[in-house]
């Protein structure tokens, strides 16, 4: 990744960074409604995943998404909209902050169901295999995920199938509250387990954007080219607890200290110092981050609430029960 480039990546990271940062500030003033699961800390896996995919390769998300929204299209306006229950909202405020969606772009939905959008992942790529594309099926997922049954089953069907999905453990090392290693026989619950299924597992630092890039674009070339499946296990570490009620008072003091300092942000300002990008440079593209996300604030407040007779809109394919048996 040259100079250029990953000053693009690194202004994408700060985007998605302050976006979050603003649906929490705008949740403790009571304009966000619900439960909000913050991404901050792991934004260099989406961020490179999208850098390596195609603009119509198909993106799974968990109800942790914002950041995978953001990367694959969908706008700091557009999200913070749906947050805050807006008409202008990613899905005109019927989705919220769980369940972005931007099918225009690839990114078919963000998942409240623990490893549900694992077999859909797996159906889509089955979908561009039957129609000749060479599209790529990418399935985000939480550590967590990889002790829920959908996890095995899906890698299954798609190396039976030699599918072109790929399965992206974002893996924070916390299945909600419990450590996923208390739980779990092996150390990789991902990367470990792919090879009872016949597919390779890979395991990159998810908090270095250059690296997730590299990793997921040579896996990507190999699906493509009709080699199937691969588990890729991100590591990574997220900034906030579990979600908005959750101080994350469980995690050691000094693994959190750990942590921050290799923030994927200083991990990409570090990169760019390397490859003598300057630091108005890279200062100027944080202060492009800041404006986007204050002018994205504003219009989201500003924007009407949902008409609703909507609300019986775009429920079912055609009104009818016909396509359920």
């Amino acid at each position: 990744m040259d100079a250029a480039r990953l000053l693009g990546a690194y202004e994408r990271m700060a985007v998605v960074r302050r976006t979050e940062k603003a649906a929490h500030d705008l949740f403790l003033r009571g304009l966000v409604k619900g439960t909000t699961h913050l991404a901050a800390g792991q934004e260099a896996i989406a961020v490179g995943a999208s850098e390596a995919l195609r603009p119509d390769d198909y993106v799974f998300a968990t109800y942790r998404g914002h950041h995978h929204a953001l990367a694959r299209g969908a706008s700091p306006e557009e999200c913070l909209a749906e947050l805050m229950s807006r008409a202008t909202g990613l899905c005109r405020a019927k989705g919220g902050s769980m369940h972005l969606t931007k099918a225009a772009t690839g990114m078919l939905g963000s998942y409240a169901i623990v490893g549900a959008h694992l077999p859909m992942a797996v159906g889509a790529a089955w979908s561009a295999r039957l129609r000749g594309t060479e599209q790529l099926a990418v399935a985000f997922f939480g550590d967590g995920a990889t002790n829920i049954g959908a996890f095995h089953e899906a890698l299954n069907l798609a190396a039976v199938w030699r599918l072109p999905v790929l399965f992206v453990c974002e893996n924070n090392l916390y299945m909600e509250y419990t450590p996923i290693a208390d739980v779990t026989a092996v150390p990789r619950p991902a990367a470990d387990r792919a090879p009872a299924h016949g597919v390779p597992g890979e395991v990159v630092d998810g908090n270095d954007v250059v690296a997730v890039a590299e990793a997921v674009a040579r896996l990507a070339r190999r699906a493509r080219a009709g080699d199937g499946p691969a588990v890729l296990e991100a590591e990574t570490y997220r900034h906030y607890g579990h979600s908005r009620t959750d101080p994350a008072a469980y995690r050691p003091a000094e693994e959190v200290e750990r942590w921050l300092k290799h923030d994927p942000l200083e991990v990409a300002r570090g990169r760019l110092a390397d490859l003598g990008v300057g630091e108005a440079a890279v200062a100027a593209a944080g202060e492009r981050a800041r404006a986007v996300v204050e002018r994205a604030v504003e219009a989201a407040k500003a924007a009407p609430a949902p008409d609703p007779r909507e609300a019986v809109t775009d429920v079912w394919a055609d009104g009818g029960a016909a396509w359920r048996t």
